[in-house]
């Protein structure tokens, strides 16, 4: 019983702990810190995996009608999933927001190129091509 509650206890303080990873990981995303998202996913998976373990764990430990006390922490720690969860789906929707904006400016580069390399031929029509390509004195 004591063996099972304090596996229910370090359980919620590890997914409070992923709560917070989760908001950090939201900011890193948004200011585009590279470096220290790469960082953070890899504290984040560690988490992940002690979560999991804890998990398995509780699986075997836990006697199928729960004392109170144990369903109280239960029902605690599944909110804390649902909240993570919830925090994960705004980090992939930002992570994929931002590719957006790297392909649409990326294309907008493209283009303006483009334009930039726009010539005229001698009949007077349009031709893409290198400007000044070669000019040697």
């Amino acid at each position: 019983m004591q063996q099972s509650l304090e596996l229910l206890n370090k359980q919620k303080d590890a997914l409070l702990q992923l709560q917070l990873l989760l908001d950090n990981e939201l900011h890193q995303i948004s200011s585009r810190d590279a470096e220290a998202l790469i960082s953070l996913v890899k504290e984040k998976e560690t988490l992940l995996e002690q979560i999991q373990l804890q998990d398995e764990q509780l699986g075997k430990l836990l006697p199928d009608p729960l004392l109170p006390q144990q369903q109280e922490l239960k029902s605690e720690i599944l909110n804390l999933v649902k909240d993570c969860q919830y925090r994960t789906q705004i980090n992939a929707t930002a992570v994929e927001q931002g590719q957006l904006r790297l392909e649409h400016l990326r294309s907008l580069i493209i283009e303006s190129r483009a334009k930039e390399s726009l010539t005229y031929d001698k009949a007077g029509r349009k031709h893409s091509g290198n400007r000044g390509g070669g000019v040697s004195a």
